[in-house]
């Protein structure tokens, strides 16, 4: 669909400004893992009756209905929970099919804008703590945030990193710039090894060559689907890295690693620890 088509089904369906009433009782339906995390710190967990499968953190929210995946989530399971409010964020991929459906439907959906930034994640939850009136609140979050980021040590020795997006074997990306990724290594003062492209591309041994980073970085989920730092260190190319041959590998779990919400400075020192 053309951009200015979605746009157009954005405006439509998609309300960013107000609020909601202090004191209703809502059904929220949240399809962004970082959303579902924000409202879990502004107190409103018990209105949860509905999160997408990145929706992570707290473990607690495991209890909760799955609506699905960004692309895969589709408007009848959305619709069987009754929600009052829908949110998600420009990044949360609903199609613009699934929108236009459950704003036919008679739902409310709000989109906040999520930027991969310490700025960005600030914004974020303070826009979502006041959409729903809890703004003491939301300025905790965002404090224990601003002090977590403090705690990051500046590299002596910025490393190259690489992300490689793994789903076994047959399913290997690496992050360019512009992406969460590459916004965490930069936020941790590391650089990203590769440039040249945005969004994510197949990784192959020669760009691996030139890459040559010092350290790889995975998701823990997407180690395992490698079976582990041999079957990593088998994929052509790995090996004839610094980062294969010294044997650095790191790994985080996705959520945390890419949500860019209230757990963004532990993120961040969490990466930079295990770099260093």
């Amino acid at each position: 669909m053309q951009s200015s088509l979605r746009h157009f089904i954005l405006i439509l369906f998609c309300l960013t400004s107000g609020t909601v009433s202090a004191d209703k009782v809502l059904r929220i339906v949240s399809a962004n893992g970082t959303l579902s995390e924000i409202l879990v710190g502004l107190g409103l967990e018990k209105q949860i009756v509905g999160v997408d499968v990145t929706s992570t953190y707290p473990a607690s929210l495991d209890k909760i209905s799955k609506i699905g995946h960004n692309r895969t989530i589709a408007a009848e399971g959305i619709l069987t929970l009754n929600p009052d409010i829908i949110v998600y964020t420009d990044q949360s991929m609903l199609t613009p099919n699934v929108v236009k459906q459950l704003g036919s439907a008679g739902k409310k959906l709000v989109q906040f804008k999520h930027e991969y930034s310490k700025e960005g994640a600030i914004k974020l939850i303070r826009e979502v703590g006041a959409y729903f009136n809890a703004k003491p609140q939301a300025e905790k979050l965002i404090k224990t945030l601003q002090s977590d980021l403090t705690k990051i040590p500046a590299p002596r020795n910025p490393k190259k990193l690489l992300f490689i997006y793994a789903r076994g074997t047959g399913t290997l990306m690496v992050s360019g710039t512009g992406t969460s990724l590459d916004k965490m290594f930069l936020l941790a003062g590391h650089k990203n090894a590769v440039e040249g492209f945005t969004d994510f591309k197949p990784l192959t041994a020669e760009s691996l060559v030139i890459a040559n980073p010092d350290v790889l970085v995975l998701f823990s989920s997407g180690l395992e689907s490698l079976e582990g730092m041999d079957g990593l260190l088998k994929v052509p190319g790995i090996a004839n890295t610094n980062a294969g041959k010294s044997r650095k590998i790191v790994t985080m779990d996705g959520q945390l690693l890419t949500g860019f919400g209230p757990r963004l400075g532990k993120a961040a020192l969490e990466l930079s620890q295990k770099v260093n």
